[in-house]
């Protein structure tokens, strides 16, 4: 009986996607993936049994880390199955794994509040961390919550392999009781760490990293890191040569690099070059011709430090900017995140506000002494934008409806 319920399940499930994407309504993963568990809520625990797992969590870059780790797989002849539409929930991760075929390696996306969900029924034999800082004010609570929940994994099973940040002291905190490879990517954003997650005394920071001003907790030595454009292996200094730009998009390939040696034995050479063709990941960084023959990109940013990050790559480039803002659910009611977020660096740029909290933008670029016109339309707003190209910097919801309308 739990065999044929399964089974009906999955058929189910995956007619449901089916007729998702066939309606427009979207990829169908995550609806599938509701339905088979509404019908069997056991079935996670079945499908993550028959696979050998990774589970990549983080505030910002999972998505990008997730496919860049699933095609250095495939370009080395792995089989690989992975959540590619950014459905990280449970039951994004369902509707992934009953994929037709049954691949070597599932590579999921897990967002950094359901982990705890998705660990127990999978038991992923590696867990990649990357970052933790606020998201959306009223979404994920403090960050130190999330911390804790992460902390518990690696405590049930200390034997798991984790690959984790060095550089960031919460996911430092949440993968010391595991069997740690480290990788030192940086942290832009300390601003969300500033106090011990051990002892909560004051973090102090320095060239070398971070530590404690009352007890032990430290930077820990890195196995693996970033400086700069270039991936540190050991003697080896190789050169990150990728078509998505940013630091942060650096970071993440930095991450996937390490997981590619340290976890499958995959020379961080070959991995690098597997990377450098990526150009587009979930609509994320791609590019569009817009009715006056400029280019325009559309580049996600959910929070003050992915926000921030975006905002230094813009410094420089001959574009126009349109920050295109909503107050979803998805994107966080609450728009105060806006003053947590240096837009001064957009001092002297072509800007446009945009979205359904144009105003709100418009408010926040005053007190920056950014001049800028406002156009609620993310369209409109960007042929009204100077610059030979544009770049659109997109809330989630306005991401989402904007890929739609160029697709």
């Amino acid at each position: 009986m739990s065999r044929a319920r399964s089974q009906a399940a999955i058929t189910i499930g995956r007619l449901a996607g089916w007729a998702s994407r066939m309606t427009g309504r979207g990829a169908g993963t995550q609806v599938s993936g509701r339905i088979m568990l509404a019908i069997d809520p056991g079935l996670l625990t079945k499908l993550g049994s028959q696979d050998r797992v990774i589970c990549v969590s983080a505030t910002n870059g999972k998505t990008t880390t997730t496919r860049l780790i699933a095609d250095i797989l495939r370009a080395a002849e792995i089989d690989v199955v992975t959540n590619r539409t950014g459905a990280n929930m449970a039951s994004g991760v369902t509707g992934a794994l009953a994929a037709p075929h049954k691949p070597s390696v599932a590579v999921l996306e897990v967002d950094e509040r359901w982990l705890t969900h998705v660990v127990d029924p999978l038991s992923p034999e590696l867990l990649v961390f990357g970052n933790l800082s606020r998201d959306q004010l009223d979404r994920s609570g403090e960050v130190n919550a999330i911390v804790k929940r992460w902390r518990t994994i690696t405590e049930a099973d200390p034997t798991r392999h984790v690959i984790a940040n060095s550089s960031d002291p919460h996911v430092v905190y949440a993968s010391l009781p595991a069997r740690v490879t480290w990788v030192a990517l940086g942290i832009p954003w300390i601003h969300d760490a500033t106090t011990c997650p051990q002892c909560s005394e004051l973090l102090t920071w320095s060239d070398d990293g971070f530590k404690c001003s009352s007890c032990t907790f430290c930077e820990p030595q890195a196995d693996y890191r970033l400086d700069g454009e270039y991936f540190i292996a050991g003697e080896r200094r190789i050169h990150l040569d990728l078509s998505i730009p940013g630091t942060w998009n650096l970071m993440n390939a930095a991450l996937a690099a390490t997981v590619a040696e340290a976890h499958f034995e995959i020379p961080a050479e070959d991995a690098i070059k597997a990377m450098s063709s990526v150009e587009v990941v979930s609509g994320r960084f791609s590019k569009h011709r817009l009715d006056d023959g400029r280019e325009a990109r559309v580049i996600l940013a959910k929070n003050p430090a992915g926000w921030t990050e975006v905002l230094n790559w813009l410094k420089g480039r001959d574009a126009g900017v349109v920050l295109a803002v909503n107050a979803h659910i998805a994107d966080g009611r609450d728009t105060s995140w806006l003053y947590d977020v240096n837009f001064e660096a957009l001092q002297g740029l072509s800007v446009v506000a945009s979205g359904e909290r144009a105003l709100d933008v418009a408010v926040r670029l005053r007190y920056a002494g950014v001049e800028c016109i406002v156009e609620t339309d993310p369209l409109k707003a960007a042929l009204a934008a100077g610059g030979k190209e544009v770049d659109i910097i997109a809330s989630y919801t306005q991401f989402t409806h904007l890929t739609k309308r160029f697709w």
